[in-house]
């Protein structure tokens, strides 16, 4: 990192999968491979995209919701991985 035209020292990567590997997609799938174990409403997954969608016309619907969010943001921070809400 460049701060104040100074470079801050190396530090090693110890997560995530690199960008310009031709394994990144294979790996990539393999990480996310159980992000939907015990997701009861439908989750989709494009590239690196994933989307939750579900019924929240009732109190059930969104208390189902809100349960696989709290598994999936449960999930992301044992693998040490922030969702991006864009």
């Amino acid at each position: 990192m460049m701060v104040n035209s100074s470079f801050s020292n190396r530090q090693p990567v110890t997560s995530g999968i690199p960008h310009d590997s031709i394994l990144s997609p294979m790996l990539f799938n393999i990480f996310i491979s159980d992000l939907d174990d015990d997701i009861q409403c439908t989750l989709t997954k494009f590239a690196d995209d994933t989307k939750l969608s579900g019924e929240a016309d009732t109190l059930e619907g969104r208390a189902t919701l809100q349960e696989d969010l709290d598994r999936m943001e449960e999930w992301a921070t044992k693998k040490l991985i922030k969702f991006n809400k864009d």
